[in-house]
């Protein structure tokens, strides 16, 4: 059973039905103690940094996130889910990530078109789990201003404007994509099937 954490701002209905695409059991919740008995957790984002987490502390979902993702439970932060992941962000320097990984959230430059809208072509480093059997630069959804830092768990790069950027991280059980897998078409249904099965 996969649970779909539920802040009150995420892309729900796409995860939800790529999710029964791949035939996967899962539910939705906003309550910390279904979090707290997940077997997988998937955290999708949309929105901004800072409205994001301050909605989990609303909710109490914090401390829930951080202990099972802790504790060995497959985790997948989807684009500002990924984001949460980091320690802070420019997009709301006061504001606290889950400081899973270190590092700060940046912004793409003041010249730069953002958001970052549309397909792109990502670059696998080593043999990323999620990316199995997807080839070896695939496209990929994007839409976002900010993004995450190159870092020792990227397990595929990005480039936009000139910036290098991880697309996905990877780190035991924890994983993290920048883009949108449940907008990317049969590659993004691949790659939750990917997830799914880990």
């Amino acid at each position: 059973m996969i649970t779909i954490v539920d802040y009150g701002a995420g892309n729900l209905r796409s995860v939800e039905n790529t999710l029964a695409k791949t035939g996967a059991s899962y539910t939705i919740t906003r309550d910390p103690r279904a979090v707290r008995t997940a077997e997988k957790i998937i955290l999708p984002g949309v929105g901004h940094f800072g409205q994001m987490l301050r909605a989990l502390d609303t909710l109490g979902l914090r401390q829930a996130l951080t202990e099972k993702a802790r504790s060995g439970v497959p985790f997948l932060g989807i684009c500002l889910g990924l984001q949460a992941m980091f320690e802070t962000s420019a997009e709301a320097p006061g504001e606290r990530g889950l400081a899973l990984f270190p590092g700060r959230v940046e912004r793409f430059p003041e010249d730069a078109r953002v958001p970052h809208m549309g397909w792109n072509e990502i670059v696998p480093l080593g043999t990323p789990r999620l990316l199995n059997g997807l080839g070896p630069k695939p496209y990929v959804y994007f839409a976002h201003s900010f993004y995450c830092p190159l870092a020792p768990e990227t397990a595929a790069s990005c480039e936009y404007t000139g910036v290098r950027y991880t697309a996905v991280l990877e780190a035991g059980n924890l994983f993290g994509v920048q883009f949108h897998p449940e907008k990317s078409g049969p590659l993004g249904l691949k790659i939750v099937e990917n997830f799914v099965r880990i």
